[in-house]
Order: structure tokens, then sequence, then C-alpha cells
């Protein structure tokens, strides 16, 4: 039995000493944030959650944005279920599977009929890299800012290929509230 459980912890101690973690970071709004207004190509994997008074989901999240597009892929555990949303210049549309491909020019009407929840989809893309949306105005709190109605928490912060975004943060209402984990970030400022 002894010979057993040093075996085991042989075998798992280079694992877990080989394991790095990026390290955490609070929010701090400061003038090197107005560089991520110019990065024209990211990428995200995380995990999202959204409340309300009547309603909760959750879901896998992969955020792909370039300058004229963005794609939002949400799947439910183990890949199951989800949705494909892709939203550029010409509106929205939403891939459900299985044919089920729905458009409009109505992004953010669409998305709340679609989802059932009012989500501010057009300026979470710029709050979830941790920047107010430039054309609205913003008051700054603790750890976060208010725009347009909705509270951003910046729970933690990481740093990624010389900028600093977000791992963990909530974005809330009087009726909404949505917590975004983000695992992995890919980010490419280079204009393609």
């Amino acid at each position: 039995m002894k010979k057993t459980l040093l075996l085991v912890s042989i075998l798992f101690l280079p694992a877990c000493s080989t394991f790095t973690t990026t390290p955490e970071m609070a929010y701090k709004p400061t003038n090197a944030q107005s560089e991520l207004y110019n990065l024209q190509h990211w990428t995200f994997d995380g995990r999202i959650a959204i409340t309300s008074k009547n309603d909760a989901w959750s879901a896998n999240i992969n955020w792909e944005h370039a300058p004229n597009e963005d794609l939002i892929k949400l799947s439910g555990p183990l890949g199951q279920g989800g949705a494909l949303i892709q939203l550029n210049s010409a509106g929205v549309t939403i891939d459900r599977g299985g044919g089920d491909v729905q458009s409009s020019k109505d992004v953010e009407g669409f998305i709340n009929r679609q989802v059932g929840l009012a989500v501010p989809v057009n300026s979470l893309r710029y709050w979830v890299i941790g920047v107010p949306e430039k054309s609205e105005s913003v008051t700054v709190i603790e750890n976060g800012f208010e725009q347009v109605g909705w509270k951003n928490i910046y729970k933690t912060m990481q740093p990624i290929s010389g900028h600093v975004l977000p791992r963990n943060m909530t974005v809330t209402n009087e009726m909404v509230k949505l917590k975004l984990f983000i695992d992995q970030w890919i980010v490419d400022d280079k204009q393609k």
C-alpha cells in the first residue's frame, strides 16, 4: 500500500510542478486602456451565466472579434445545444443548428427576443475587453464603470500579449446579471 501511494505521488508530482497560471490583477482604469480600442482581432474562450428574476442559463462561450464581424458561439455542457451569433454591418444572424437560421437588422432587439433577456450586445463588444463604449457617457466606479444603465465590475484582470484584459467580470442592471469567466484570450492587434 505504501509503495502504491508513493508511486502515485511521484507520477502526479511532475504534473503539478509544471502547471502555470496567468497572474491575476485588479481593474485599474488607465490611459493604457485606450490602446484596447485599437485591437483589430481578438478571441476568447470562457463561460457565461445570465440570470434574471424569472430565468437563468449558462453556456460555454467563444467570441471572435474582427473589424467587420463578431462571431459568438454558445454551447451547453459537453458541447450540447447552442447557437452561433454573427454580428456585422447587415445586422445579426443566429444559427441554432439543424437549419434553424434567423436574421434581423435590429441586433439588440432580436437577440433579446431570442434569449428572452435584455442583454446589451453592442456595448458588450467593448466591455468584454475592459473598456467603456466610446459613444456613450460613462461613470467610473470601484473596480469598473457604469454605462447605459449597466454596472460593469471587473473582479480580476490578466496580462495578455502586453495588454491587461478581463478574466472574471459581472455586468448587471436592475433586471439581469451576466457573469463572464474568461479561460483563454488570443490577441492579434495587427491589422490583416
